[in-house]
C-alpha cells in the first residue's frame, strides 16, 4: 500500500532547511528529544483477543446487522484482532471489476461497523469470491508488521480461482501469524480431492519478500472457511434426528475431516475445538430449517476453524529469548460457535473467539513520530520522526495525514515522501514538511501515520493534534477557495 505517485519537492528547500534550523536553535529542547517517547509494555505477558469469523455468503449482501456475530453487545470480551473470511462473495463480472477498483460491499460495511469503535483494516484480499479481512485495535497499528497477502487458484487445475484460498500473513509483536481462508470442492465423493488442495495450498504458497521459508513455518497458523468435508455413512434421517436431539458426539467419527487428521501427516498437529453446534450446511434460505429441496443435501459441518502451533519453535525461540515456548506463545479457544440467527445464504456463519497469550518480542514502535508547532490549514507544516535501530527504512517510505478514527491504512488526506520532503535529520530524528495543499480547510483532530514500503504497514503512529481551520473566501462561482493571500508562510524569509 502506498501513494501512486511520486512528487517533487513544491517549496523552496533552502526556505525550508531555515526554518528547521530556526526552530531548533530557538528552542532549549534537543531535536532528538522533540520526537515522542516510546511507549512501553508489559515484557512478560500480553493476552490479545482474536475474533475469526467465517461464512459462505452465497453471494448474498451483507445483512442488516452483525452484532452477534462480531459479538458487539456489551457483554462480549473487547476484540483486539477481527478476522473474517468468506467465501462465495458476489463475483459476476460487473462487481467484481467494481471491487478491484473500489472497496467491495462487505468490506465497507464492516468498516462502517468497526472503525466508530476503533478498529483499523489492516489489509484484505480478494480472489474471485474469497475475501480475507483483518481489522485491528488502533493502539495494536505499530505492532502489527510484515503484513503479505497472497491467493491460490485449485479451481479447473489450477486455472479457475472458484476454490482456493486466500492468505494474509503479519508479524504480531513479533510473532509470525499466517490466517488462510479456504473454499475447497464440494461433495461428498470429493474428499480426496479437497485434501489434495489443502497439502497443495501449504507447499506452494509463499509471499512476497518473506523470510518465513512456508506457511508451516509461521509460529501460529489459522486455517478456516467453507472446507466442504461432510458426514460419511450415516444417512441423512439419522444425521437429522441426531441434530434435533443434540446429540452431536455421534457424528463426529464419521465426519470426514475428523477422520482425515487421524490419517493425513500434513494435517498432523492442526487442532479444532469440539462441534458442539449443529452442522452448519445446508439449509433453506431465511430458515433454520435443513435443506428441503429435491436434493436434500445431508447436514454437514462444512464451516471449520482449526489452527496449528510450528512444531519446532520451543528451540528456536528458546535461543533468541532464554524462556520455553509454553511461556512465549500459548493459544486458547474461548468460544466455538455458530450463529443461526443469519440467514441470506445456506450456510451458517462460525465463529472462533482466542486468546493469544503471548511475551511480546517488540516492546516499543518502530517509528516515533509527532507534529511539530501548531499547524493552520493555511501554512506549511513540520513533523518529527525517529526510527529503532535496525528499522528496514525505503525510499518508498510515507507519512500519512489521517483524520482521528480513520478507517484503513490508505485513508489519509495527505501525504509526504519520508526523503523528498525531509528537510533536516540528524542521527536521531528527522524533519519532514506537509504542504499545506494537501491539509483540509476545516481543520479538526488529526494523527500521523509512518507507512514502511519494507514490512507494509504503519510502523508509528502519532498522538492526536489540533489542526486550525484555514481561511477560506468564497470563490467567484459560488464554491469556497482557500484565501492564498493569508498564507503568509511559516517558513517565508528564514532562507539562507
Amino acid at each position: 500500500m502506498k501513494p501512486i505517485w511520486r512528487h517533487a519537492s513544491s517549496l523552496w528547500f533552502g526556505t525550508l532547511l531555515g526554518a528547521a534550523l530556526q526552530l531548533y536553535t530557538g528552542s532549549e529542547m534537543d531535536p532528538e528529544d522533540r520526537c515522542l517517547e516510546s511507549l512501553t509494555l508489559d515484557p512478560e505477558k500480553l493476552n490479545l483477543k482474536l475474533h475469526i469469523a467465517i461464512w459462505n455468503v452465497g453471494t448474498a449482501s451483507p445483512p442488516r446487522e452483525l452484532s452477534s456475530l462480531l459479538l458487539l453487545d456489551s457483554s462480549g470480551p473487547d476484540i483486539d484482532l477481527y478476522v473474517i473470511g468468506l467465501q462465495e462473495v458476489n463475483s459476476k463480472i460487473v462487481n467484481f471489476l467494481s471491487d478491484l477498483a473500489f472497496d467491495d460491499p462487505w468490506s465497507l460495511f464492516l468498516m462502517d461497523i468497526l472503525a466508530p469503535r476503533g478498529y483499523v483494516k489492516l489489509s484484505s484480499v480478494r480472489m474471485q469470491g474469497l475475501l480475507l479481512i483483518t481489522m485491528v485495535k488502533h493502539k495494536h497499528i505499530p505492532f502489527i508488521q510484515d503484513i503479505r497477502t497472497n491467493y491460490i487458484r485449485t479451481g479447473l487445475y489450477g486455472y479457475w480461482g472458484n476454490k482456493g484460498g486466500v492468505t494474509v500473513r503479519m508479524s504480531v509483536y513479533g510473532h509470525m501469524l499466517c490466517f488462510m481462508n479456504c473454499h475447497l470442492p464440494a461433495h461428498m465423493e470429493n474428499t480426496n480431492q479437497r485434501l489434495d488442495d489443502f497439502e497443495r495450498m501449504l507447499e506452494a504458497q509463499q509471499f512476497d519478500g518473506e523470510s518465513i521459508g512456508s506457511i508451516l513455518d509461521h509460529d501460529v497458523v489459522f486455517w478456516f472457511g467453507d472446507l466442504n468435508f461432510r458426514i460419511a455413512d450415516f444417512g441423512i434421517h439419522f444425521i437429522r434426528e441426531v441434530v434435533n436431539s443434540n446429540r452431536y458426539n455421534l457424528l463426529w467419527e464419521k465426519d470426514q475431516l475428523n477422520i482425515a487428521k487421524k490419517k493425513e501427516r500434513f494435517l498432523q498437529g492442526f487442532m479444532e475445538g469440539p462441534l458442539k453446534f449443529k452442522p452448519t450446511y445446508k439449509f433453506d434460505l431465511n430458515s433454520d430449517v435443513y435443506d428441503t429441496s429435491g436434493k436434500k443435501r445431508k447436514p454437514a459441518w462444512t464451516d471449520r476453524i482449526l489452527w496449528k502451533i510450528k512444531e519446532d519453535s520451543e528451540s528456536e525461540l528458546d535461543e533468541a529469548v532464554g524462556s520455553d515456548f509454553e511461556h512465549i506463545l500459548k493459544v486458547h479457544l474461548e468460544k466455538y460457535a455458530s450463529h443461526m440467527n443469519y440467514g441470506i445464504s445456506d450456510h451458517k456463519p462460525v465463529t472462533g473467539t482466542f486468546t493469544l497469550q503471548m511475551k511480546p518480542l517488540i516492546l516499543t514502535p518502530s517509528v516515533t513520530l509527532r507534529a511539530e508547532g501548531e499547524w493552520n490549514a493555511d501554512h506549511d507544516s513540520l513533523l518529527s520522526y525517529s526510527v529503532s535501530k535496525d528499522f528496514p527504512s525505503s525510499t518508498w517510505d510515507w507519512i500519512g495525514l489521517y483524520r482521528v478514527g480513520f478507517r484503513h491504512t490508505n485513508d489519509y488526506v495527505t501525504y509526504a515522501w519520508v526523503k523528498d520532503d525531509e528537510i533536516s535529520f540528524s542521527k536521531d530524528c528527522s524533519q519532514v514538511y506537509i504542504s499545506a495543499d494537501g491539509i483540509p480547510l476545516d481543520g479538526g483532530e488529526f494523527l500521523l501515520g509512518y507507512f514502511c514500503h519494507n514490512l507494509q504497514c504503519l510502523a508509528g503512529i502519532s498522538e492526536p493534534f489540533q489542526i486550525q481551520p484555514g481561511k477560506i473566501l468564497p470563490a467567484k462561482d459560488g464554491t469556497e477557495e482557500k484565501d492564498e493571500s493569508s498564507k503568509s508562510n511559516m517558513f517565508v524569509g528564514t532562507g539562507f
